[in-house]
């Protein structure tokens, strides 16, 4: 097995963990996107709403709705209190939250410097 592919089990089962916490704490989410292709990630770079280099093309970044009694939560900080525990989880996992572009939906595995 790759160091790619560990990677890949590993943010898969902190994702786990996080939704369970998540979840635990009274609030519901969706999925917004997982995988980018690289087109993709040119073009979001070019608009200025993300980064040519992206995790999401890796698969080890994930981009969260939050919701609370069905009101979806879009502020950055709304996030931080999942964003923190995410940092629990493991030393290599970072939060949009923590971007100079706060970008708090966005929780991710750093891999070969791209997170």
């Amino acid at each position: 097995m790759g160091k790619l592919n560990q990677a890949q089990f590993e943010f898969m089962e902190d994702l786990g963990k996080l939704l369970n916490y998540i979840y635990a704490q009274g609030y519901t989410c969706s999925g917004a996107e997982l995988y980018r292709t690289p087109e993709q990630a040119i073009l979001n770079a070019k608009k200025g709403t993300g980064v040519a280099k992206s995790a999401h093309m890796q698969r080890l970044a994930i981009d969260l709705n939050l919701f609370k009694n069905g009101i979806y939560l879009q502020e950055s900080e709304a996030h931080k209190p999942f964003g923190e525990y995410w940092k629990l989880l493991r030393i290599d996992n970072r939060w949009g939250g923590d971007f100079k572009r706060k970008d708090g939906n966005h929780y991710s595995k750093e891999f070969d410097g791209v997170a």
